[in-house]
This record gives structure tokens, sequence and C-alpha cells, in this order.
């Protein structure tokens, strides 16, 4: 039987292979945003709901690097 997405090992450069399988992902915009997170085992992971098979992996400073250049619109296409 083919392993699911949500069950797949997802590794990333300095990253250890992390199970999402059980992983608690939330949405944003009260559940219908299409970016979800999930906090696993010390490390924060981000994916499109709707293509959930490549998710980016961030740790804690990573995380607060990217959440503090969107929030002063370091990501603003417009």
């Amino acid at each position: 039987m083919a392993e699911s997405i949500t069950a797949r090992r997802v590794t990333g450069w300095d990253k250890p292979e992390l199970d999402l399988s059980r992983a608690d992902w939330q949405s944003g915009s009260q559940g219908a945003g299409d970016v979800q997170i999930a906090f696993v085992e010390g490390f924060i992971a981000m994916r499109n709901a709707t293509a959930p098979g490549s998710p980016l992996i961030f740790n804690p400073a990573e995380w607060r690097a990217f959440v503090v250049n969107a929030r002063n619109g370091a990501f603003d296409l417009t």
C-alpha cells in the first residue's frame, strides 16, 4: 500500500527527519486559509493545505525571522 502524503518523513538541509503523520495542522483565517502550520518536535512546519506534500520546515529562529519579516511587509508583492 502506498504511503500517504501526511505520513511521509520530511527532511531539510539541517533539519532532522520529522514524522508529520500526527501533526496538528492549524489554519489561519479561521480555518478557511490555504496556509497551515504545525509545531512538531521543536520545529515549525508550514504547508499549503491544497497541496500538502511539500511542507517547509523552520527552526524557531528561522520561524521568528519569517514572521517578523512578514509583519514588516517583506513578502508583500502588491
